[in-house]
Order: C-alpha cells, then structure tokens, then sequence
C-alpha cells in the first residue's frame, strides 16, 4: 500500500494537470473569440444541451434574405456595322464583297443581381448593370419565369440604379443598415449571381472603409472594401451584416488580386433613393468651378501663406460661381467657417448641400481674404 506521503504528491500532481488543463481549453476559447470578434456560445438543441461554439450562423440570415435577393438580365439590342452573311465564302462568290446588305441585329446580354427594399417591387442595383439596356428581366424567388422590369430612376456618377417590376402582392425586402456604424473586421455576407450561378453566398469580413477607386473611367469614393469573394454577376447585390441588414451595394472586384471587393456604403445609396424613386435622377447641386490643389509654387505665385485650399482654375460662364462674384485664380480657403484644405474638400461640402441653399466662402485674392456667398444651383 502507497504511503500517506506518496498518495498526497499523486493527488497534487493530478490537481496540478486537471488545472493546467482547464487553463488551457479556457485559453483556447478565449483567443478564439478574439479572433472571431462575433463569436457565440449557444445551444445548438435545448433538450440535449448540445453547445456550439462558432463566428455566428449565417444559415439563419441567409435563408432571411435571399428571397428578396433577385437576377437581373439586361438585353441591349443594336444594329451591327457588319452582316455575318458576308463572312461566307460561297456568299461572297456568288455576290461580291460590294453586296449591299442591310445592318444586321444584335442583341448582348448582361448579368447582375439586385435585392428588393419596397413591397411594391422596388428593386436597387447597380447603373452599370442596366446600363444601355432595351429590356431588362428580373428572376425572383417564388416566380415561375421572368418579370419584366422598367427603370425608375438611375446615376452614372453613383452607379446606382432602382427598378421597378409589376406584382399583384407584397414582395419580400431587406432592410437597410447603417454603413457608418460598420466597423472594420465586422463579419460581412455576399449574395450574387456571380458567372450566372444564382444566390451563391460568400462569407467575409470589412477590410477597409473610405477607399477610392476608379474603374471603367468611374470614380467611386468612399468604397467599403471587403475580402467575401466578389465577381462579375455579382454587381448590385447586398452585402449584408450578420442581422441580414444591407450595409452595402457589391460594385466591383480588383481583377489583380484575391480578397479584393468593393461595396457602395448604404448611407451614400439612402441619402439620393428618394430622388431616384421620385425624380429619376440624383438632383445634385453645383457652384460651377472647377479646382486643382494649391502647390507650393501656385501658393508662391499667388502670396498665398500656405498651400491649404482650392484654387479655382475656370468658372463656368452663367453659373452660381460667376453670379456670385468669384473669379479664376481664388483661393477658397473656407465655406461656412469650415477650413478647406484641398479641392475634395469642396466637392464634399457642395456634394451635401441642397439646391439653393447659400454658402459662405472665403476666399484669398489679391494677396487679402474675402467673403462671398454662392446659392447652389442644379447640376446639369
């Protein structure tokens, strides 16, 4: 028999390996929610007390959200330059290459996707989904075939684009989140019709916020950048928090890169909906000027003190600007006691403004300041 000694260093040294173990599985949980910032400990099913532990369950958002999620096919019909009767040879034999045919029809097809946010059947999408299009079809869940869609009112600029089809009952819609409250590495969801395969899902999380990119001669700003893989088909979708709320419009893909997508944030699409549902358009307001940054030499040039600012480099004839007073070579240095420091500046502060709404801009000329107030005007 184990002496009294013995059996109490046994007992020790087995309490000191079931601590050490406890310590290491509540370890293990505790990096593992740091790394996954949404993660939950739930019941999986209350009668056998089965625990899960994991980021959050996207089955449950998912399956919420995709019937309001819907395909968009755009049809663009055009006259072509050339007949494919005359790529014939035994055609060109017995006719000659002179033969005068009549353009033939084409017809090029475009995928997209969009998500439904009105009962009525008002649907969100990009511009660029539907642009140039004769005839645009929409395939929503529960429907047999294809609906045909008109467009309500569309943005070039903002790429945004809002259909309508024509239903006799409510539609199911998401709802729209708030994209400023994102925050980056917040779980994010994707659902497209990417190449065509309709509502594929993908997981990830936002990468960046603010960032600009240009494609296709466009300038976007202030793009949600997210690593949930993004492809062609999938422009117009949402992106989704995980309460199945649309933080984002799906945009674009950086073709050189994995892990690259980009969303418009939802704030940006809830501040023209109105006027796109109502108007047709994004009524925007303007002053007419255009502006490049004050370098050092163009602050030496004009005895400017630094080379915070937007130098007005033309003013449009007849435009708020020039009936306001201002004139090629200011300096705008401040609108509505706000400091400018570089043309973005500006546009931000004209971009948020109203059609008619005074601003006050003071401005560096002739080596002193001004004060001069512009109404806005519509842009053209």
């Amino acid at each position: 028999m184990l002496k009294l000694k013995e059996r109490f260093s046994i007992f020790g040294l087995l309490l000191i390996g079931f601590l050490m173990g406890a310590m290491f599985i509540a370890g293990g949980v505790t990096a593992y929610k740091l790394y996954f910032p949404k993660t939950v400990v739930a019941e999986d099913n209350k009668s056998s007390g089965q625990i899960v532990i994991g980021p959050f369950d996207i089955t449950a958002t998912v399956k919420q959200a995709s019937p309001a999620v819907v395909n968009i096919e755009s049809y663009t019909r055009r006259q072509s330059d050339t007949n494919p009767f005359l790529n014939d040879p035994f055609f060109r034999e017995f006719f000659g290459r002179d033969f005068n045919l009549r353009p033939f029809p084409e017809t090029s097809k475009g995928i997209g996707t969009g998500f439904i946010f009105d009962k009525t059947g008002l649907i969100i999408t990009n511009e660029h989904v539907i642009n140039g299009a004769t005839d645009i079809e929409v395939t929503i869940t529960g429907f047999d075939s294809p609906l045909k869609a008109k467009v309500v009112g569309s943005d070039k600029e903002l790429d945004l684009a809002v259909l309508k089809v024509s239903v006799n009952k409510d539609l199911p819609v998401l709802k729209l989140g708030n994209s400023a409250q994102t925050e980056v590495g917040s779980w994010v969801i994707a659902i497209g019709n990417p190449y065509g395969l309709d509502h594929t899902v993908t997981v990830g999380v936002i990468s960046a916020k603010g960032r600009p990119v240009t494609i296709s001669n466009r300038l976007y700003k202030n793009l949600l950048q997210t690593d949930a893989a993004i492809n062609p088909g999938n422009s117009g979708g949402p992106l989704l928090n995980t309460n199945g709320e649309v933080i984002g419009i799906n945009t674009a893909v950086n073709a050189s890169a994995q892990g690259i997508g980009f969303a418009i944030p939802i704030d940006m699409v809830k501040e023209v909906l109105d006027d796109l549902v109502n108007k047709g358009k994004v009524v925007k307001a303007y002053i007419g000027v255009y502006l490049q940054p004050v370098d050092e030499e163009l602050a030496r040039y004009f005895g400017a003190p630094t080379t915070a600012g937007a130098l007005v480099a033309y003013v449009a004839p007849g435009g708020p600007a020039e009936k306001a007073g201002i004139q090629r070579g200011d300096i705008i240095i401040e609108i509505n006691r706000k400091k400018i420091k570089n043309p973005d500046d500006v546009t931000e502060i004209v971009r948020r403004s109203k059609v008619g709404e005074n601003l006050v801009l003071q401005v560096f000329r002739d080596k002193h300041t001004e004060y001069v107030t512009v109404k806005t005007g519509e842009k053209p």
